[in-house]
């Protein structure tokens, strides 16, 4: 695949860019590897300081660095300004909080003095997904950096621009040029880099197969990971919901960065004495949506990102459509649109043990599914190979328990969509990955938990 920025809207080359040559790549890792040897000396309060910086600059210049972002992946633009302004919440929430989270943690025993240091590993990999193509930078680099580690940041081919700013970032806010550098390299270099000793550790988010890819390559170098893959998060509907309040989240849980999210509501299942009403609610949200240039302001759904996912979605929709479910709305690309442009859809009564509706739609397509109790909406909402986010509604008190207990899920939001949040770890179970983002549990991933006793 090309290192290019394809503009998804109009199928346009904007610029092509030539990856690094094996050299070029020793080249880097052996400046981080020096840098790391000094970074790891700092201290945290220059860190704080010069990540507060990189906020200041994503704050300032956030009109500029979305227009990048709705160039390369396509989002509607003041989604792209509203990644921006996350990304500027976690430098500054790291900043703060990671002096606390690496604190030596005294612990009572029969010693003199015992205690828990938290200490940097060195050069630590991200290899990164377009779909978010800052935040999911930041919210690695923000508590790596603060934890004395280097990073190396292999982003998607599609978006590199994105990848080139966000090194402009860091190094324009202090940091040394070597604690965060960018690859503009292609998948099959990346296993050669997890084989040089001077990476520790890496991180990805991405498709299963590629955190497959990433995981067996640092297994054999006995190497951490932390992965977080697709999901298929369901968003449970029970009888007590505010059904006005579901569906308008539903829509936006559907919808957001136009249907492209590993944590977007993808299969919505219904209480069947609510699922009618429901279900006409929504096509009205649905029928009722934009798509087109997402550079304008009243534009709800943008292009997918490349023209092989649009494929691929609708493949996955006609696949489903003959399984048996019952299309509502949408189900075909606008081909009078230039760009990678797919309608809101929504498909209903595909059968729930197909293997269709094990499937992860990355895209704006709702699949449909009636239960007639809560029992039978956990069972459905489990029986997947993913565990990422669920999202479910009642106003029922005693259910709130039963559905936090029994679905199988990284998180679980009652009553409201499923988000990220820099002071709540971030991750799934079963194929959806391992280990955490975010919070205390991210910055702790990627450091030696070190134990020290003192006689």
């Amino acid at each position: 695949m090309a290192i290019a920025t394809i503009n998804p809207a109009t199928g346009e080359t904007i610029k092509v860019f030539e990856p690094l040559k094996d050299a070029e790549i020793a080249s880097k890792l052996d400046l981080a590897g020096r840098t790391f040897a000094q970074y790891r000396q700092t201290s945290f309060s220059e860190r704080s300081q010069w990540l507060e910086k990189a906020a200041t600059i994503l704050q300032q210049e956030k009109a500029d660095f979305a227009k990048i972002i709705t160039l390369e992946m396509g989002k509607p633009y003041q989604a792209a300004i509203a990644e921006v302004e996350k990304c500027v919440l976690v430098c500054q929430y790291y900043a703060e909080h990671a002096p606390s989270f690496l604190a030596d943690v005294p612990i009572p025993t029969d010693a003199s003095h015992s205690f828990v240091r938290y200490q940097p590993l060195g050069v630590i990999l991200a290899v990164m997904p377009w779909n978010f193509p800052f935040w999911q930078v930041f919210r690695f680099a923000a508590p790596t950096l603060m934890a004395g580690n280097v990073g190396l940041l292999k982003h998607a081919s599609n978006v590199p621009q994105c990848a080139l700013a966000i090194e402009d970032i860091i190094h324009r806010a202090g940091f040394p040029p070597g604690a965060f550098q960018t690859l503009l390299i292609g998948a099959p270099k990346v296993a050669a880099i997890m084989a040089d000793d001077r990476v520790k550790a890496a991180t990805l988010t991405g498709s299963e197969p590629a955190g497959a890819s990433l995981a067996a390559a640092a297994g054999q170098q006995i190497k951490k990971t932390v992965l977080e893959l697709g999901g298929s998060d369901p968003f449970i509907v029970l009888e007590s919901a505010d059904l006005e309040t579901a569906v308008a989240t539903a829509t936006t849980a559907r919808m957001l960065n136009n249907g492209q999210s590993c944590i977007a509501a993808k299969r919505f299942i219904i209480v069947e004495s609510i699922a009618l009403e429901f279900e006409k609610l929504l096509l009205d949200k649905f029928e009722g949506l934009k798509v087109g240039d997402p550079m304008q302001p009243d534009t709800d759904i943008g292009p997918l990102a490349t023209p092989g996912i649009l494929q691929d979605l609708d493949q996955q929709v006609q696949t489903a459509i003959k399984t048996g479910g019952k299309l509502l709305t949408g189900g075909h690309p606008l081909s009078h649109l230039a760009g990678n442009f797919y309608p809101p859809t929504i498909i209903t009564d595909v059968p729930p043990d197909s293997a269709i509706a094990q499937e992860e739609f990355f895209g704006p397509v709702a699949l449909l599914f009636r239960v007639p109790d809560i029992n039978a909406a956990i069972r459905l909402a489990n029986a997947t190979p993913f565990g990422l986010g669920a999202s479910a509604w009642t106003n029922n008190h005693q259910e709130f328990e039963q559905l936090i207990t029994q679905i199988e899920a990284g998180a679980v939001f009652i009553n409201s969509m499923v988000k990220s949040d820099p002071r709540l770890p971030f991750g799934g179970i079963k194929r959806s990955g391992y280990g955490r983002e975010l919070s205390i549990q991210g910055i702790h991933e990627f450091v030696n938990v070190k134990t020290v006793w003192v006689n």
